[in-house]
């Protein structure tokens, strides 16, 4: 048997004769695409196939690795990184697109993050922990940064940042307002590629972009760039296309093209600038590098006295390219520092005699004196004042205005590597591996316009990488050499407990501009993405949470900068059994130690929310939001206190599922090292109590046992738990009802049976505790043994929840599954909560929130959400394993045809993928109204959003969220992988 590269299962046991196939009457085809789905999805199954070309032996190596299954250039530069040999990682895209307004440079008494530091600033102020850019680059601590800056000479101010409206600034919080995608990026950026759209004619709409959303209401749609039709009806704005492409690891190539697509020539300004992170105006004795001319040169800089192991040298091409003929050009050389201006912003004398915002005062203002006649400084700029011919929508290469650049360790370019058929040689070769290495991910033949959703959906992910750098003991206390100390008051505003956190590190961020920061869960779903493309990166996520630098000394795994206390779902142990997986089946590597040593620190997390949110010790689980924002009536972080507690039943799905994935692992490793058999017991009884707390009532009648599972509902609600003893469910159909199936796994008996300890302590507990008959299923395999389901719900409860998971009037929507019910729309049943004093409501949005919790700037009570579907498609997945065709459910349920659990995976799969593919229109349902997205120079290119709208698909929220919604590359993969598959081909390991 052949393994087919890039297929990556997540749990054992698939079986081999069980396998589903659709009629062709219940296919569920994809736009553009005649695939068959019969075996789509296996992301979510436990699947081993091999490449006919490329045998591997399934042996395992006493370390527990196994031979590469992937082979090129992109996969050796991994295979280099990974071993230290070279240090292909150091420079990438790790500049963030937004360092103004964050948390870290938050020094105020009272939080006021978005006032203390606002966009205007950001131009004249120094950061303290980051920095940030357009298109850009850094090393990997950040210490020297490269971007650019545009001035289209009708912008008050000189473009080096993006812009976007903070949290009281938008009708639905902070959102980026400007149009730009991230195109191409291999793993170690060895090519990159970016777009970024400004505009050429007129001024950019700041003002506007301020006064229109200010006027909005939260029932209100915002008012995007996308609004602003004088902009593009006018084609009045230029491509801006950024190129990367790495010589050698601490060489890069860029090139930049600039193509105008209005009807006559503009002129644009262009500053490639380099600047040092700030770093010497916080401590004493701290070096500081600077900036020179070389010789001269305007066309070199030399960066020294950096902690860089060697020197960086910045060179320019000595032409531009216009129209595809070269002409000789040398910019105008600007040097100031990386200093605050003082007097502009406090009215005070500055600290150095050129400042940070030197070169908006040279280019815009026309001030010569802004700049060091020295030419040396902290930062520096090439500057170009050009005049770019129109193109329309000419996508030749042969458009617009071409400069070519370097940074490297070399401080004299060579004029034949000039050359531009030679320099442009060397992107043809970097973009011509990063083909190949998108191959080997997804080798089987898929439409064009689905193959470049997926590597965009990559490429966003890996854009999105930033330098985190936060202190908290620091951060809270202040620098020695800060004049004016933080005020005391702050340090009781937020992450007061988290003085041990220190973090300087390249972390994958949910969107770069609207979340430049990790979210812990967020985390392990970008770990899923990555896995599949670079698994030591993916591997490293994940550990890094549980380092004891990030991690509590109590076990809580820090939420997000706002409050490192807040608590997210537990996802961490579902994301390392998968990523483990993902590795050695796509990869041919079992990475056991990595799975030890994740398990060894989960333990504690575990341990932490056993102790922190089950208080009652009845096994039924609070947490607060637990990521879900506004699902609940309440605030549920902040619930309360007159009204009781709430006794979650997400909260408690989410322990069952984390106790399986802890089952899982303690399992595999228990294959190794006997000593895990014991713990895996430990989670195999845990679960059960778990299981029997939340779907059985007592016997006793104990207000504390009272069931979350409603019978007159057939679904799961939070309960609310009077001062008095009384409950109460919250009937309020939501995802929080829907996250207990994802806590299913199967035990096969070719498992159990190597594992004798185990299996004999699992045998004597469901022998000798009553309750277990009614939490546990089993089915007699012949000549095995017996398979047990471990569920949070039985046949007839599973069912039940279908029922309504497929109603197309209730959760399922043409783009995937609702996260509330439209049971609960205005002119339905809309939930209210009655108290004395307030009255809550919940009622079904397709689009955004009509509330300020959280933010105002996501929304659970309709739309559609990555992360969560994901997560419900591998429970059906694994449902369908055990039940096999013993299940088979009305999809819809109103009327469609009866589907195993697989075939009804496969649908919501396809729903879900359709919203990023052209319809019979040529349109994109993710574009919603926006026309103009689907036109010529628009149309190749996809955003992808935070959340989708519950009825349309349009994309809502942040709009290059490829943190979690990249797991539609993964779906695709699969997809692609399907029609591949035959049940014979489907080989089972446990």
């Amino acid at each position: 048997m052949a393994h087919l590269p890039g297929l990556h299962p997540c749990d054992p046991s698939c079986e081999d004769d069980a396998s589903p196939t659709l009629s062709d009457s219940q296919s569920q085809s994809l736009r553009s695409s005649s695939l068959d789905p019969p075996y789509a999805h296996l992301a979510f199954e436990e699947i081993h196939i091999q490449n006919d070309s490329e045998h591997v032996n399934g042996r395992k190596s006493h370390s527990g690795k196994q031979k590469h299954l992937r082979d090129g250039p992109e996969e050796q530069r991994l295979r280099e990184a990974e071993a230290y040999e070279k240090h292909w990682r150091r420079w990438g895209p790790y500049l963030s697109e937004r360092q103004w307004a964050t948390v870290r440079e938050d020094y105020s008494a009272n939080g006021d993050v978005w006032s203390y530091f606002p966009f205007e600033h950001a131009a004249s102020r120094v950061y303290r922990w980051g920095e940030d850019g357009i298109g850009g680059v850094c090393d990997n601590h950040q210490r020297l940064c490269f971007s650019f800056a545009f001035w289209n000479e009708h912008d008050p101010i000189l473009k080096e940042r993006l812009f976007g409206l903070t949290g009281p600034e938008g009708n639905h919080g902070e959102d980026v307002k400007e149009l730009y995608y991230y195109l191409d990026s291999t793993p170690t950026h060895s090519y990159m590629k970016m777009l970024y759209k400004y505009p050429s004619s007129v001024p950019f709409p700041y003002d506007r972009l301020r006064a229109e959303n200010a006027s909005r209401t939260r029932q209100m749609p915002e008012f995007e760039i996308q609004d602003v039709r004088e902009i593009w009806d006018a084609s009045a704005y230029h491509d801006i296309f950024f190129e990367y492409a790495k010589v050698s690891e601490n060489d890069l190539a860029v090139r930049v093209r600039v193509v105008n697509r209005g009807e006559s020539a503009r002129k644009l300004h262009v500053l490639p600038q380099l600047w040092f992170r700030n770093t010497w105006s916080w401590k004493e004795g701290a070096e500081r590098p600077k900036f020179g001319a070389v010789d001269g040169d305007s066309t070199t800089f030399e960066a020294t006295g950096t902690s860089l192991p060697f020197a960086m040298y910045f060179h320019a091409a000595p032409y531009v390219e216009t129209l595809g003929a070269c002409k000789d050009l040398r910019p105008e050389t600007l040097f100031t520092e990386n200093e605050t201006n003082k007097q502009k912003l406090y009215g005070v004398p500055n600290d150095a005699a050129f400042v940070k915002d030197a070169f908006h005062q040279r280019v815009v203002s026309g001030d010569k004196s802004a700049v060091s006649p020295e030419k040396v400084g902290t930062k520096c700029a090439a500057w170009y004042e050009i005049e770019v011919p129109p193109s329309g929508v000419d996508q030749s290469e042969n458009a617009g205005v071409v400069f070519r650049f370097r940074l490297c360790t070399d401080a004299k370019i060579e004029p034949a590597a000039w050359d531009k058929d030679a320099f442009d040689r060397i992107f043809a070769t970097r973009k011509a591996e990063a083909d190949l290495f998108y191959r080997n991910v997804t080798a089987a033949e898929i439409p064009d316009d689905m193959r470049n959703v997926q590597r965009q959906a990559f490429a966003g992910l890996l854009w999105s990488k930033n330098c985190y750098n936060m202190v908290v003991k620091d951060w809270l206390e202040g620098d020695p050499l800060q004049k004016l100390r933080p005020p005391p008051e702050r340090k009781h505003v937020r992450n007061g407990q988290w003085t041990h956190l220190f973090v300087d590190d390249i972390l994958s961020m949910p969107d770069a501009w609207e979340y430049p920061f990790f979210c812990a869960w967020d985390t392990a779903f970008h770990a899923i993405t990555l896995a599949q493309v670079d698994p030591w990166f993916a591997k490293k996520q994940l550990e890094l949470m549980t380092r004891e630098w990030y991690m509590h000394p109590n076990g809580q795994l820090p939420a997000y900068e706002w409050n490192f206390s807040d608590v997210n779902p537990p996802v961490h142990a579902w994301a390392a059994w998968r990523v483990y997986k993902i590795e050695h089946y796509a990869w041919g590597v079992e990475d056991r130690g990595f799975l030890e040593r994740i398990f060894q620190k989960l333990l504690l997390n575990f341990t932490w929310w056993v102790n922190r949110k089950d208080p009652a010790g009845y096994n039924v689980f609070e947490g607060g939001f637990l990521g879900l924002d506004n699902i609940s009536p309440f605030n549920r972080s902040e619930f309360p206190a007159s009204l009781g507690r709430l006794r979650q039943a997400d909260g408690t799905g989410w322990m069952a599922m984390t106790c399986l994935n802890m089952l899982r692992i303690a399992l595999e490793l228990a294959q190794y090292n006997p000593s895990y058999e014991d713990i895996a017991s430990k989670f195999f009884e845990h679960f059960l109590y778990i299981s029997d707390a939340m779907s059985f009532q007592s016997d006793e009648g104990d207000h504390m046992r009272t069931s979350l599972w409603d019978t007159q509902d057939g679904f799961f609600y939070d309960h609310l738990e009077y001062p008095d003893g009384r409950t109460a469910p919250l009937r309020v159909r939501s995802l929080v009802g829907l996250i207990p199936l994802f806590a299913t796994m199967v035990l096969e008996p070719e498992k159990i049976n190597k594992l004798k300890g185990f299996k004999k302590r699992m045998e004597w507990f469901l022998d000798n505790w009553d309750f277990t008959k009614r939490n546990v299923a089993r089915f007699e395999k012949p000549g095995a043994g017996v398979r047990i389901l471990l569920s949070l719900v039985d046949r007839e409860r599973l069912e039940t929840i279908l029922s309504k998971v497929l109603d197309e009037t209730e959760f399922l929507s043409p783009y995937g599954i609702r996260s509330l019910s439209k049971i609960h729309s205005r002119d339905r049943q809309p939930y209210s909560y009655h108290t004395p004093w307030q009255t809550y409501y919940v009622e079904y949005l397709p689009a955004e929130s009509d509330s300020g919790l959280f933010g105002g700037n996501s929304n659970w009570r309709g739309p559609i959400w990555w992360s969560t579907s994901f997560l419900l498609i591998e429970a059906l997945q694994r449902f369908h394993r055990y039940f096999g065709e013993s299940v088979r459910v009305a999809c819809p349920t109103d009327g469609g045809p009866k589907l195993n659990l697989w075939e009804i995976a496969q649908v919501i799969m396809t729903r879900m993928v359709n919203m990023f593919l052209r319809d019979g229109k040529g349109r994109r349902p993710v574009n919603g109204p926006y026309v103009l997205l689907d036109a010529p120079g628009f149309k190749d290119y996809v955003l992808f959003y935070e959340y989708f709208n519950g009825d349309t698909g349009a994309g809502l929220g942040a709009s290059h969220q490829t943190g979690w919604t990249s797991l539609v590359a993964m779906t695709i993969h699969q997809i692609a992988l399907a029609p591949k598959l035959s049940p014979r081909e489907l080989e089972v390991t446990l």
